[in-house]
């Protein structure tokens, strides 16, 4: 499901983020960024119940993106056992992680105005 606020998109992810759904799952958030211009990205993983390796490669693909095009990216609302999987994975040193979106839209216009 995506979202938009302003230059954001939000993308809410359910059940299992695994090679099925991350194969699709990346045209169709390639194609929102672009649609939609967005400046900035968050996955919301508060109803992601499992993640493979497929899934984190779609979450640093998105990263890389949004990168090319200067944006942001952040991960909200994941729950404890994806966050292990997604900061064993390094991916936490990259991608800034908020409890839930108000914090991540909060910082994304902060970080704009600095």
């Amino acid at each position: 499901i995506f979202d938009v606020i302003g230059d954001t998109l939000i993308v809410e992810l359910f059940g299992e983020v695994d090679h099925n759904e991350a194969t699709g799952g990346r045209e169709r958030v390639d194609n929102a960024i672009d649609n939609y211009m967005a400046k900035n990205l968050i996955f919301d993983f508060s109803k992601v119940t499992f993640m493979d390796s497929s899934g984190i490669g779609m979450v640093l693909g998105r990263y890389r993106k949004m990168g090319e095009k200067t944006g942001n990216l952040a991960i909200v609302g994941c729950s404890k056992t994806v966050r292990n999987i997604l900061n064993l994975a390094g991916v936490f040193s990259i991608i800034d992680y908020f409890d839930t979106r108000e914090e991540a839209l909060i910082y994304f216009d902060r970080k704009e105005v600095s």
